[in-house]
């Protein structure tokens, strides 16, 4: 424990902290007892990145299906490479999510996570480095409900995260029938405007209580390095 404790201040020190990884301190060690739980066997990861979520949750011991979906053309290709060693972990053709199913422009930031088919507000811009636009693409869009039912194909119990930087609300409109026979939601939830036309916390909340869901854990997200202030969390729900 002496020894212990003197490697986790030397870490301290350099700004992180030590924990084990089953920890219910880790974020997806947490994630995974809730699905482990509720017996979730398919995982809808949306707004992929290159594949960040699917790879930690991976390592914190899922072995159940996970379809990913990402909308960037590079972040698409890295997706593509992450995903390529594991048979269960599923990547759909590039695309957006959201209410229609059509084409649409999406900005691109320069830290590629903070890309929104919103416009990004200065509360974002300014608390994130490198987050500002630098450019745009147009991708294809679809809704959920159109394209899950080829990944449902035997009586699975499936959980949805979404990750879409204020997109969230048209996420959900198009996802009315899979969301109906969800078991679970993992949502980035926004407590100050962050894009233009978002629907903040009380909001998304509000919806999936109305959907049936139960708050099951809030995670930290995304906090101003200035003020401290917290900006974003992850609230997990389940049925319950």
């Amino acid at each position: 424990m002496k020894l212990k404790n003197i490697v986790k201040k030397i870490i301290n020190k350099t700004g992180y902290d030590l924990y084990r990884i089953n920890s219910p301190i880790n974020p997806e060690f947490q994630l995974l007892n809730g699905l482990n739980h509720f017996g979730i066997e398919l995982v809808f990861d949306i707004g992929a990145n290159t594949g960040q979520f699917a790879s930690g949750l991976r390592s914190a011991g899922y072995k159940g299906d996970i379809v990913s979906f990402e909308p960037l053309p590079d972040a698409y290709q890295s997706l593509i490479v992450s995903a390529s060693h594991d048979q269960k972990w599923y990547v759909h053709m590039q695309s957006a999510i959201g209410d229609i199913n059509n084409e649409i422009e999406i900005n691109i930031a320069g830290n590629s996570v903070s890309s929104s088919i919103l416009p990004m507000l200065p509360a974002h811009s300014m608390a994130a480095e490198n987050s500002a636009y630098v450019g745009k693409v147009k991708v294809p869009i679809i809704q959920l409900d159109t394209v899950a039912s080829q990944y449902l194909k035997s009586s699975k119990k499936y959980f949805i995260k979404i990750d879409t930087q204020g997109y969230e609300w048209q996420v959900l409109n198009g996802a009315t029938e899979t969301l109906a026979q969800a078991q679970g939601v993992l949502c980035e939830l926004s407590l100050v405007p962050l894009y233009e036309g978002q629907r903040l916390w009380k909001d998304m909340i509000e919806r999936f209580e109305a959907e049936g869901f139960t708050l099951w854990a809030i995670q930290k997200g995304f906090t101003d390095p200035v003020d401290g202030r917290t900006l974003q969390i992850d609230a997990i729900f389940f049925r319950c």
